[in-house]
């Protein structure tokens, strides 16, 4: 997958890391840019393109997706990270509507176009999806449940040649971590990361030095032999 002259729509992109999306995919030579948010946005490249995305919202999506005549790349960027202590059921059905369903509900609305261009859908994760953080356990667990749901969809698209990419983020330093003093990588060097993992075809994508640190565990351990173990199972035509 190149990014240049390619059709690339990036949800929650009007700060933080889809901001940084939006230019990276630019500077690669991308050919438009949709950048999904819920509020205005403004750009001074002529090929980026603001369309009103809510991915909580059915009527946003479906106004979304008769907005974009094409589409090459639809990266899942839009997520929340509450802190809390799983004692307020409606803090997890809230972050489970954004991290969970959202993803879910964005791609499903633009795989026919995804299928018509052979593309790609880059779902955001996190670390915390292969751990969780207890300080935000409604996120960590969100992001386990989008991480399977990556690999869902990875088989299940397979045989309409729609690749799915997993972004296992570490901290990043955005308004979504400024409460942990710890390192974080910045949002220009996140979006070159993703990418650059994009570009090389790589199903899961450690974009910044804290993911690094566990790539090669990640993709020489048990749970991702067990993800092509069980993948196996799903005919081509599947979808």
């Amino acid at each position: 997958m190149n990014i240049a002259d390619k059709t690339i729509l990036i949800t929650g992109a009007s700060r933080g890391i889809g901001r940084a999306l939006i230019d990276e995919a630019l500077r690669r030579g991308a050919k438009r840019v949709y950048a999904g948010t819920r509020g205005p946005l403004s750009h001074a490249d002529a090929r980026v393109t603001a369309v009103k995305l809510d991915v909580t919202s059915a009527e946003d999506i479906q106004r979304a997706v008769a907005s974009i005549d094409g589409l090459d790349v639809l990266v899942n960027n839009a997520g929340i990270a509450p802190y809390d202590d799983l004692s307020n059921p409606e803090v997890l059905e809230r972050t489970f509507a954004v991290n969970l369903f959202g993803v879910l509900n964005v791609t499903r609305a633009f795989l026919p176009l995804l299928k018509r261009s052979k593309g790609a859908v880059v779902n955001h994760l996190s670390m915390v999806a292969l751990a969780a953080l207890p300080l935000i356990p409604a996120y960590s667990i969100s992001k386990a449940a989008a991480l399977n749901l990556t690999q869902s969809l990875r088989a299940l698209l397979a045989g309409d040649g729609v690749k799915v990419h997993g972004v296992v983020l570490g901290p990043v330093d955005t308004d979504m971590n400024r409460g942990f003093d710890i390192p974080k990588a910045t949002t220009e060097s996140a979006a070159r990361g993703i990418f650059d993992g994009l570009e090389r075809s790589e199903e899961d994508i450690f974009p910044d030095p804290a993911s690094q640190s566990v790539a090669d565990g990640w993709r020489n351990g048990t749970a991702k032999a067990l993800e092509r173990q069980f993948a196996a199972f799903v005919p081509l035509n599947a979808a």
